[in-house]
């Protein structure tokens, strides 16, 4: 039977050696996910070299899951590499990385994909047109971030630096750890359960225990640990989502402060709930800080950078907004209900969120 094929190319503003080495950097692979698309990394190559394997649980429908294994072949010293899958959806799928000078530093960036669906003419009839509206979505958003990341490593290089991260498996996490290792940045995750074999580092907040011991020389600290507060707002639930960001806050500031070589700069999650809701009122940093739950959790936040502040070192309290991502989050939890019908405006478009 013969097989479907896929092709999508674009121009990056980049050399081929670049536009190589960043697909053969540790986080390509989760970089290039699309945040609609449900895959789980179950295993991903450490190095892109012939026979490494990456495995992904996938959900093709709401109660339709499979195990994906692709092996890598064909890597040339030039950065150019194959997948093909072993196990999967598909009858058949081979996929080639062809990165390509086009000199006056600019490349080609090519993916060809051969496949066959399942079930023959019948699996081609009924999801054929469904598998390659998939693929072209996919792809684009591929080559969109491919090339938005060469463009800022381009315009703004920045040397290797090893970075602490709490909270790294979570929305924002995930995606900045991604990034930060595609930008050649050694990434360490401070963590309850460190996977055996890695670099992670293990704390536990509750027990007051944090081991940086063995870290070496950390650059920066990113803290995004915290209790969802998504959920049924409890009593119990409210002393976890303050005593997890106060506490925790208060324990890495004090550990980092404590270090022989301190990171230069400490970046701590916060939220826009810090100010006072008036839908009327613009604010900045000066404004003052409200009266609600969530404001009072957000001043205990920022407030347990304190010892890292006395050890001079540099705080910067990110404010962050309500994440809008198909990956998880608040959009995830609204979508259902749009997608069947039941959504609708959310103010007159003026409102502060």
């Amino acid at each position: 039977m013969e097989h479907e094929s896929f092709v999508r190319t674009s121009l990056v503003n980049a050399p081929a050696e670049a536009l190589g080495a960043w697909h053969h950097r540790r986080g390509a692979f989760r970089r290039l996910v699309p945040p609609w698309v449900r895959f789980r990394v179950i295993e991903e190559p450490e190095a892109l070299k012939n026979g490494a394997r990456s495995i992904v649980k996938t959900r093709l429908a709401p109660l339709v899951r499979t195990k994906w294994v692709a092996e890598l072949k064909n890597v040339t010293p030039d950065g150019n590499f194959s997948d093909t899958q072993l196990k999967g959806p598909f009858a058949h799928w081979f996929h080639q990385h062809r990165f390509i000078d086009q000199g006056a530093e600019k490349s080609q960036l090519n993916d060809a994909i051969e496949y066959r669906l399942p079930l023959g003419p019948v699996g081609n009839f009924f999801g054929g047109w469904y598998v390659k509206r998939q693929l072209e979505q996919m792809f684009r958003y591929r080559h969109t971030i491919t090339t938005m990341d060469l463009k800022r490593l381009q315009e703004q290089p920045v040397p290797r630096l090893r970075i602490l991260i709490s909270g790294a498996s979570g929305l924002v996490g995930s995606a900045l750890t991604a990034y930060l290792e595609t930008c050649g940045h050694e990434v360490l995750a401070l963590t309850r359960n460190p996977r055996p074999g890695s670099s992670d580092l293990r704390w536990d907040i509750q027990a007051g225990e944090i081991d940086l011991t063995g870290a070496g020389k950390i650059d920066a600290v990113v803290h995004l640990a915290g209790e969802n507060v998504a959920g049924r707002w409890t009593k119990k639930k409210k002393n976890r989502i303050l005593s997890s960001r106060r506490d925790g806050t208060r324990l890495l500031s004090e550990a980092i402060a404590r270090l022989p070589e301190k990171p230069s700069v400490m970046v701590s999650a916060s939220g826009i709930n810090y100010y006072e809701l008036n839908p009327l009122n613009l604010q900045d940093e000066d404004s003052p800080i409200g009266t609600s739950f969530l404001a009072e959790v957000c001043r205990a936040w920022e407030d347990n950078t304190r010892a890292a502040r006395e050890a001079e070192i540099r705080v910067v309290n990110l404010r962050i907004g309500f994440v809008l991502t198909p990956a998880g989050g608040g959009l995830k939890l609204m979508l259902p209900a749009f997608r069947c019908g039941l959504g609708g405006p959310i103010g007159n478009g003026r409102q502060r969120l």
